[in-house]
């Protein structure tokens, strides 16, 4: 994919990240509670995280154009957000327990995501030390 289509990804994600963040903070305030707010925010923050590591990922790949590896981070992180944040938000919104059981698998997209970062960066490291 091109880096401009993971900026826009990026800059969506991160812009409904912000305007969630909003809505939970000001509209679901007085509706849920303690234990909803938590995992609310908690999908909020991993959704924003990851959505600029899309944009970090996105720039790099400006420079190493055919980097698989930093397309599979980027996809995973993109699919991570659906799945762990958006698991999350449901949870919090529905109080539906079984939802927190898809989470994790969003989880695991992060981390292959991490995975194929730490792999982008030890792999550029090597080649540019034999050169």
């Amino acid at each position: 994919m091109k880096p401009q289509l993971w900026i826009a990804i990026s800059g969506l994600y991160s812009f409904l990240a912000v305007g969630l963040g909003a809505f939970g903070a000001h509209a679901l305030k007085d509706r849920l509670d303690d234990y909803s707010k938590g995992i609310y925010q908690t999908a909020v923050t991993y959704q924003m995280f990851h959505a600029l590591a899309i944009f970090a990922i996105a720039l790099f790949l400006t420079v190493q154009p055919g980097s698989r590896a930093l397309s599979v981070a980027a996809g995973c992180f993109a699919i991570g957000i659906l799945v762990f944040s958006g698991s999350l938000y449901a949870l919090a919104l529905s109080g539906v327990k079984i939802l927190g059981a898809i989470t994790p698998i969003g989880g695991v997209f992060f981390l292959v995501g991490w995975i194929a970062v730490a792999f982008f960066g030890f792999k550029t490291a090597s080649t540019s030390f034999n050169q």
